[in-house]
């Protein structure tokens, strides 16, 4: 009798110990949500993996609406110097496998004739989601792979930086996931926000360019 007594008291214990664990982690959340939306713009959570949150996850402020919805196809074509066209995704793999509710697809030039490549993927499914790196690695490229820090007007956001390169082709791409929230939960929707530019200068001159976009599109990170 003893001995189950024991072991009721410890189990007991066990659950105790997992409810005021949870309770801390969605307590959290739940004080930061609150903090979200005060102010002027559209506010994100974003983070480098989609599985976990990590010391790099930050509140954005964004300028336009890249929540989950049809209003990700109204993102701006004019930005700053860059003109924008959609490119129709003809990748029918892509729609059989990833099965996005939303996919923008677009190619940005300047006056310069630079091109940058831009993918907002928008879904509630996490199969919709996985690092740039596996197609290009699949397609034959090699990668490198970095956390890469862009500076906005107030504070800074992080990405994970992609460079490919294949024959004479050098890609590099920055990107990283939007959420609602910081409660993450996959049924509110989840954002990828991929930036592609190609080498064509330089690997810094790519990379500025990259984040000078980024900065078109986020004001502030906390």
């Amino acid at each position: 009798m003893q001995s189950d007594t024991k072991r009721s008291v410890i189990i007991l214990l066990f659950l105790t110990l997992a409810v005021l664990l949870m309770a801390g982690f969605y307590g959290r959340a739940w004080w930061q949500n609150r903090a979200l939306g005060r102010e002027d713009g559209f506010i994100f959570v974003t983070d480098i993996d989609r599985w976990r949150k990590t010391a790099r996850e930050r509140e954005v402020t964004a300028r336009y609406d890249l929540s989950l919805g049809p209003q990700l196809h109204d993102f701006p074509l004019q930005l700053g110097d860059w003109t924008g066209e959609d490119v129709p995704q003809t990748n029918v793999e892509v729609q059989i496998l990833l099965e996005p509710e939303e996919y923008v697809y677009r190619r940005y030039r300047n006056a310069e004739g630079d091109i940058l490549w831009l993918s907002i993927i928008g879904s509630r499914q996490t199969k919709s989601f996985h690092p740039p790196q596996i197609c290009y690695d699949a397609a034959g490229w090699r990668t490198d792979i970095a956390s890469e820090v862009v500076p906005l007007d107030a504070g800074e956001l992080y990405a994970m930086q992609v460079l490919a390169q294949k024959e004479d082709w050098t890609h590099l791409v920055l990107y990283f996931f939007l959420y609602p929230d910081h409660l993450r939960d996959p049924g509110q929707g989840m954002v990828l926000f991929k930036v592609t530019a190609p080498v064509t200068h330089s690997q810094a001159d790519a990379l500025a360019r990259a984040k000078a976009f980024i900065r078109l599109v986020f004001s502030e990170a906390r």
